[in-house]
């Protein structure tokens, strides 16, 4: 597993990270004893938007032939993202397309190098 830190002198490795639901018994079938917890929802979210960024960071490092396995991991988060804040894949269509509409998508495949204004601030 990623991400994980060892005490040297202790033989236990400290993860303190979300994990799939069969990772703890995954674990135990190799002889090792999990220490866990159940997050409760202050947690949860911060466990959430800490392993999206995880899962990101592992895409974009991916090689080609294992970015579909990531693209999985992070659509299961995001998953998780929307049940936990009751959204459904409808809404989220409807605010995708919303954004689409106004500001297209990514299709153009445009990089913006800069802008020049002399205005203080510009938000796209």
């Amino acid at each position: 597993m990623k991400g994980w830190e060892s005490d040297m002198g202790s033989g236990i490795i400290k993860y303190n990270k979300l994990v799939r639901d069969k990772i703890p018994e995954i674990i135990e079938q190799s002889g090792i004893k999990p220490v866990v917890h159940i997050a409760d929802d202050a947690e949860l979210w911060l466990k959430l938007g800490e392993k999206l960024l995880e899962e990101v960071k592992e895409f974009v490092a991916a090689k080609p032939e294992e970015q579909i396995n990531e693209l999985a991991d992070i659509s299961e988060v995001i998953d998780t993202i929307m049940r936990f804040k009751g959204w459904s894949l409808f809404k989220l269509n409807l605010v995708k397309d919303k954004k689409r509409q106004e500001k297209g998508g990514f299709r153009k495949r445009i990089v913006l190098e800069e802008a020049w204004t002399t205005r203080l601030e510009a938000s796209f």
